[in-house]
C-alpha cells in the first residue's frame, strides 16, 4: 500500500494529509511568519521538501492565506454581536451575500433551526450596532432578527488545529 503524497485529493472536497503535512500546519499555526528554513530545521527535513509541501497545501486549498491575528478591542471594536436572521421569499443565499458585505461583519453562517442565517459582527459603539440592526431589518428579504451581545469571550480560535 503506497503512502499518500502531500495534500493528495481524496474526493471532490477532501484533502488527505500525511504526518509531515500535519506537522507543517502545526508549525505554521504556531507562527505563520516562520521561515521555511526554520520549519525544515524544526521538522528535520529539507528546505525544498518544506517549500514543495507548503506550495501543495496552498494549491489544494488547505492553506488559503496568511493573516495577522488582530485583537479587535485594541482597534476600538468593543461590542460583538451574534445576530439570528429570519429570511423571507426563499432568498437566503442572496441575503447572506448582501449581509457579508457590511462593515463590521466577520462571519455569516447559513444555519438550520429557527434562524436561517447567523451573523457575527463587531462594532465600536451601541449606536453602530443599532444602525446595523435597523439596516438589516430594512433589507427586503429579512423578516426579523434576534440579537445577542457578547459580554465576554472565553475562547475564540481562528485557526484549524490539526
Amino acid at each position: 500500500m503506497s503512502r499518500p503524497m502531500a495534500a493528495e485529493k481524496k474526493d471532490a472536497g477532501t484533502v488527505e494529509l500525511d504526518e509531515l503535512d500535519i506537522d507543517i500546519l502545526r508549525s505554521l499555526n504556531d507562527n505563520a511568519r516562520k521561515s521555511f528554513r526554520d520549519i525544515a530545521k524544526e521538522l528535520q527535513v529539507s528546505l525544498t521538501t518544506i517549500s514543495n509541501r507548503v506550495k501543495n497545501l496552498e494549491r489544494s486549498g488547505v492553506i488559503q492565506g496568511y493573516i495577522p491575528i488582530v485583537d479587535a478591542t485594541k482597534l476600538g471594536y468593543d461590542i460583538m454581536a451574534v445576530i439570528g436572521i429570519k429570511v423571507m421569499h426563499g432568498k437566503i443565499i442572496d441575503t447572506e451575500k448582501d449581509l457579508a458585505k457590511e462593515a463590521g461583519v466577520f462571519a455569516v453562517y447559513d444555519s438550520t433551526g429557527e434562524w436561517d442565517a447567523i451573523v457575527e459582527a463587531r462594532f465600536k459603539s451601541r449606536a453602530e450596532l443599532n444602525t446595523f440592526v435597523k439596516k438589516v431589518l430594512d433589507h427586503p428579504n429579512v423578516d426579523r432578527t434576534y440579537t445577542q451581545v457578547v459580554l465576554n469571550i472565553t475562547k475564540e480560535e481562528r485557526r484549524v488545529l490539526v
